[in-house]
């Protein structure tokens, strides 16, 4: 019974699959594609049957395999999009809508799968997050996630929780300086402590890797294609903040002295929705992943914390418009515990 429940997970390798044959009819037919692949889930999830996802179980090969499969699928979906730039001389609105197509995976599934692997205590796993992560160019993800977000989520000195009255528009422009920001001082903590130069930082040279790759791209193949690479890397990023956004707004954990309370289930918005549970490996049981980082995607439990009004696809589409964020989610934000919430007097400035 387990085994077919497991198989639900291999609706992941649809989408790279299908937005890559929408690629070879058109480029709109790309960005249609994940639009309709995004509107669909959100839709089929008000099905009250679809609000639920099996139990958690133990992890297994399968798991770990139907996660990496993700590397060569993604790098075939990428070299896909530059190839039909090159052949097909593509317009600069067909080249946009390519961007937002593909990078509709790389965002949604790409960095899911390398947050996925980066948690992992297996070597080959992390190095192919960096590579995932690499690729859409926010590779400094690597070290903000696991150093910085995971010990401050749920606070203000985490530039990835969202404060409750923030809308999605001014959250972004925080995030992606503080992000970066606090990636690099803590890449340069760790390097005093370990008493090394940078050339000993992955971060530096995952860096370099991007520069090099876009201008690699932008000399051999042309502007079209570094445009490609840019707009979904744009977009890709847009959709990890966007879920940033997301999970941990308007929640607060409580001072002790100079320290926050450990995380507890009150201090990320989860959703059980089957469909996208099964696209980007239960992700949206996030305070079970917050409590206990190095649990599997399988293994994570639907725990009865503070609940999303709809799973994630949808809650895009309702961040997207604050008035209908904020509408949905205040006064779920207001039936919790005061303890859990950050108090509307200190919405972001």
């Amino acid at each position: 019974m387990n085994a077919l429940l497991n198989i639900r997970f291999a609706l992941a390798w649809a989408l790279p699959l299908a937005v890559g044959a929408a690629a070879l009819q058109s480029p709109l037919a790309a960005w249609l594609m994940m639009l309709a692949w995004q509107v669909g889930i959100a839709l089929a999830e008000r099905v009250p049957a679809l609000q639920h996802s099996p139990p958690a179980t133990p992890q297994t090969g399968w798991h770990r395999w139907c996660i990496r499969l993700h590397v060569p699928l993604q790098a075939g979906l990428l070299a896909l999009g530059l190839w039909l730039i090159v052949t097909q001389g593509l317009s600069g609105w067909a080249v946009l809508a390519l961007g937002m197509g593909i990078g509709g995976v790389t965002g949604s599934q790409g960095i899911t799968f390398a947050h996925e692997l980066g948690h992992s205590r297996l070597r080959l796993d992390r190095v192919l997050a960096w590579g995932l992560m690499a690729s859409v160019n926010y590779a400094h993800f690597m070290v903000e996630h696991y150093r910085g977000h995971h010990p401050r989520a749920a606070t203000f000195d985490d530039p990835a929780s969202a404060r409750r009255g923030e809308s999605l528009w001014r959250f972004l422009p925080r995030t992606l300086g503080g992000s970066s920001i606090s990636a690099w001082r803590l890449e340069a903590q760790r390097l005093r402590a370990m008493k090394r130069s940078w050339l000993h930082s992955p971060l530096v040279w995952a860096t370099l890797v991007q520069l090099a790759v876009m201008a690699a791209i932008g000399l051999l193949l042309g502007r079209w294609a570094l445009l490609f690479w840019i707009v979904q890397s744009a977009y890709a990023i847009f959709l990890l903040e966007a879920i940033n956004y997301i999970e941990h707004y308007g929640l607060r954990r409580a001072m002790q002295g100079t320290r926050p309370e450990p995380f507890g289930v009150m201090h990320a918005w989860n959703a059980d929705h089957l469909l996208t549970n099964c696209t980007i490996a239960n992700l949206q049981r996030h305070s079970d992943h917050h409590m206990h980082a190095w649990k599997p995607f399988a293994e994570l439990e639907a725990l009865p914390g503070p609940q999303l009004p709809t799973g994630y696809a949808g809650c895009i589409f309702l961040a997207a418009v604050p008035p209908l964020w904020f509408a949905a989610v205040h006064r779920r934000l207001d039936a919790l515990p005061v303890a859990a919430t950050a108090a509307a007097s200190t919405a972001a400035a």
